[in-house]
């Protein structure tokens, strides 16, 4: 029997979460969105609250760390809430459910300090805590979205932790928007900004049959700038790509210098057009510089997910196109919450082949 759903989104993920229920309730014709807030007090502290009862119910509960649009105030000041506020948050709603739920399960599209992951020095393993913090108020699983870093799944072996791929979501709005895409080694290539991206574009070129190429992030060790050695230089390890459409694959855009690197190096190469797949867009620093390197013709098209909050501007600029994923989502909660396997949509190999080959026969 299906355990009855709940869905409660806080407000840093409350439009994606109206998105989620409102898809629900057509497939089951019920809404399940549970009403929350976590009001503060004059010195910045908080507590959790949740409208309705949640007991014996499976609880999903859906929160944006990187939303960095909502304020609160503190002594009489706005305060911007960081990633930190977000995740204090989460655990105070979770607290709230007070153990009556019959499960709860955690989507965080973006995984918490996910980039601090591993310790080259003697350093915090921020990440790691998150997770074995979550663990000990029993969170049963944690559903997250191209994690910088999957192995970060070891920290908590007994618990699930499930790492949703978006490329059958970037494939099909690739091939929805551009209909001359030529789909073989000589006109299409995958290419990684750096080692760490390898994995992902490596999925990808097998499933569409093409090759890939990959940028080395040459750093200047002798130095750390902002906790981090600088980088020096992109060298690329790659085929030819003159004429060819090349598709730039990473989980996020951060200040972009590097996306920006890459993608002018591959256009100084000879490629026809350079598109990116970005799964989070941070955009950190403003979008002058994309601005001035679309105008440049540097790139030809962004494909960002809304998964995280997206400053208003980005959505008005000619070279943004928008993934939507609250459908995704919906079907990941109706999933798991009647106890299917989410293998499918884990690694989304065969819909993307069918994807593929409805796009070659429209074609001929």
């Amino acid at each position: 029997m299906t355990q009855k759903l709940g869905i409660i989104a806080l407000e840093s993920a409350a439009d994606i979460g109206k998105k989620v229920n409102e898809t629900l309730k057509k497939w089951r014709g019920e809404d399940f969105l549970i009403g929350c807030e976590c009001p503060r007090f004059n010195s910045g502290e908080a507590k959790g609250i949740i409208r309705e009862s949640v007991r014996d119910k499976d609880i999903y509960i859906i929160v944006d760390v990187c939303n960095n649009s909502l304020t609160y105030n503190m002594d009489g000041e706005p305060n911007r809430m960081s990633p930190d506020d977000h995740y204090q948050d989460l655990k105070r709603i979770i607290a709230a459910c007070n153990g009556k739920a019959y499960r709860i399960s955690v989507i965080m599209p973006f995984l918490y300090e996910s980039r601090q992951h591993r310790k080259t020095m003697r350093e915090s393993l921020d990440c790691a805590v998150m997770l074995k913090e979550l663990e000990a108020m029993r969170v049963h699983d944690v559903v997250t979205f191209d994690a910088h870093d999957p192995r970060m799944q070891n920290v908590v072996p007994l618990k699930g932790i499930e790492n949703i791929s978006p490329a059958l979501q970037f494939s099909q709005a690739l091939l929805t928007e551009y209909d001359d895409i030529i789909i073989d080694k000589e006109h299409l290539m995958f290419v990684a900004p750096d080692e760490g991206a390898t994995e992902r574009v490596v999925f990808l070129a097998s499933i569409f049959g093409v090759n890939i190429g990959m940028f080395y992030k040459r750093r200047d060790y002798s130095t750390i700038v902002n906790g981090q050695n600088p980088i020096v230089a992109h060298d690329f390890c790659g085929g030819d790509v003159s004429g060819m459409d090349v598709v730039i694959v990473d989980d996020m855009i951060d200040s972009g210098g590097s996306m920006i690197d890459v993608s002018r190096q591959l256009k100084d190469k000879g490629a026809k057009r350079v598109f990116i797949f970005s799964t989070f867009g941070l955009f950190s620093r403003g979008f002058d510089k994309f601005d001035k390197a679309y105008e440049e013709g540097v790139f030809d098209r962004m494909f960002i997910t809304d998964l995280i909050h997206q400053k208003p501007e980005l959505l008005q600029k000619p070279y943004y196109c928008n993934v939507k994923m609250g459908r995704y989502i919906a079907a990941i909660i109706d999933t798991m919450n009647n106890g299917d396997s989410l293998r499918a949509i884990v690694k989304p190999a065969e819909r993307i082949k069918e994807t593929i080959e409805n796009y070659k026969k429209n074609k001929a």
